[in-house]
């Protein structure tokens, strides 16, 4: 029988994002809209989408004058990712 599969994290940019902060322990917004390709626009809804969530943790910061956005992945979100590619094995296996 299929899972259901967490709409929240069935988002490509959304997935992207949880599985870079996965292998990292942090990583800041630079990185992540490097590696995902993504507008900082988008970047930054996702992003908080996620958060609204509780799976990623957001702190806010300055490198001398320059803001700086780091997140990292909660215990919540990597139950979550984990439950996701569970389900999604349903699917292909």
């Amino acid at each position: 029988m299929f899972k259901e599969l967490d709409p929240l994290l069935h988002s490509q940019l959304r997935l992207a994002i949880m599985s870079l902060l996965i292998s990292v322990e942090e990583a800041d917004f630079v990185f992540l809209k490097e590696k995902t390709g993504a507008t900082s626009g988008n970047l930054s809804v996702q992003i908080d989408k996620l958060s609204e969530a509780g799976y990623i943790e957001v702190a806010k910061s300055f490198k001398g004058k320059m803001p700086r956005t780091t997140c990292r992945i909660t215990p919540k979100g990597l139950d979550a990712f984990d439950t996701y590619v569970k389900n999604l094995k349903t699917y292909i296996g």
